[in-house]
């Protein structure tokens, strides 16, 4: 993942209240965090109610982190809900590179084309509603997204973010937490980029 020039990378979530962007936001700081990274995790939304879009972000970096402003330029972004590919912000702000971690279940050249994107930009789609449906019996696609960021923060392994998503959502009942390990580690190897 190239970084910024200060040496940071800037994440932007996009998703809708209720499907988990806000906690995958905050663990993906967390895991970063404990592997020795400097992060940054906040959420932004209007009216805080189920279904409603909003966005968080990410800062990662390896020394500290001074900005405290929203995220207008990310490397990284996350589309929880495919949705929100129509809302037409999706790509603003981002550079020709930027890689696009998206849930749908179409493939990853059609997401591509929709969102005109540079040959540059690097595309991972995972039908993450479908395997939290499997899994859940729900639709809360946070666990599967973070799955497939363990294809860019390649310094912390697969286990790692299984883990911890297990470890903060200990009061979970086991049967579900077990699920959400699932989720999280099919993510991963269901993840296709393009």
């Amino acid at each position: 993942m190239r970084n910024k020039g200060n040496g940071t990378i800037e994440v932007r979530w996009h998703g809708r209240g209720g499907q988990g962007a806000k906690s995958a936001s905050a663990i993906l700081a967390e895991v970063l965090f404990e592997s020795g990274k400097h992060v940054q995790a906040f959420p932004e939304y209007g009216a805080e109610r189920q279904g409603a879009p909003m966005k968080a972000y990410n800062r990662v970096s390896d020394s500290p982190i001074r900005r405290r402003c929203g995220v207008t330029n990310p490397n990284i972004v996350v589309v929880v809900d495919p949705s929100m590919l129509k809302s037409g912000d999706a790509n603003e702000g981002c550079a020709n590179d930027a890689v696009y971690i998206v849930n749908t279940a179409e493939d990853a050249m059609s997401v591509r084309r929709d969102l005109h994107l540079s040959k540059d930009a690097r595309v991972l789609v995972v039908d993450a509603t479908r395997i939290t449906l499997e899994e859940l019996g729900q639709n809360r696609p946070n666990a599967p997204i973070l799955g497939a960021l363990s294809h860019v923060f390649t310094d912390v392994s697969i286990d790692v973010f299984a883990d911890h998503f297990t470890k903060k959502m200990r009061n979970l009942p086991v049967e579900v937490l077990e699920a959400n390990r699932r989720a999280i580690l099919r993510g991963r190897e269901e993840a296709v980029l393009a």
